[in-house]
């Protein structure tokens, strides 16, 4: 028996059970969701993708590929629509290609990262003068 704030004694059984606090207990998480972490996901996600709508986005692909355009929608497997869509492609030598794609269908089971593109810092970046690796598929 432990007592409470107000002296009365409370048996074990009846007093709240402390646990160790988890990811799902953030916001978001599942306990915030009712419970269900098989919601998580999918909630999650058209959300985020529902606050994008209409913004430059960055999109990078399971097989390390990069694309930057804009945001026009997206479904409930996170099948993403992007318009005015560029391939941003890197190379060690020759700098970063842009592949002008236009309007751009992406499979959501293909999707790795979203991200906001702040397009103030993206106009000032100088592509062509940036060296670097291909990215790597995600391994599973």
């Amino acid at each position: 028996a432990q007592a409470n704030s107000d002296r009365e004694v409370v048996p074990a059984a009846r007093r709240p059970q402390r646990r160790k606090a988890t990811g799902r207990d953030r916001p978001g998480g599942c306990a915030e969701l009712g419970g269900s972490c098989a919601l998580v996901p999918s909630l999650a996600m058209s959300e985020i993708l529902q606050a994008l709508v209409d913004q430059q986005i960055s999109v990078v692909t399971n097989d390390g590929r990069l694309f930057v355009g804009v945001l026009r929608g997206f479904d409930q497997t996170a099948n993403v629509v992007l318009s005015d869509c560029q391939e941003r492609v890197f190379d060690t030598e020759k700098g970063v290609e842009q592949v002008v794609l236009g309007l751009y269908v992406i499979r959501g089971d293909n999707i790795a990262v979203v991200g906001e593109v702040d397009e103030e810092i993206d106009s000032r970046i100088d592509l062509a003068n940036i060296r670097a690796a291909p990215l790597k598929p995600v391994v599973h």
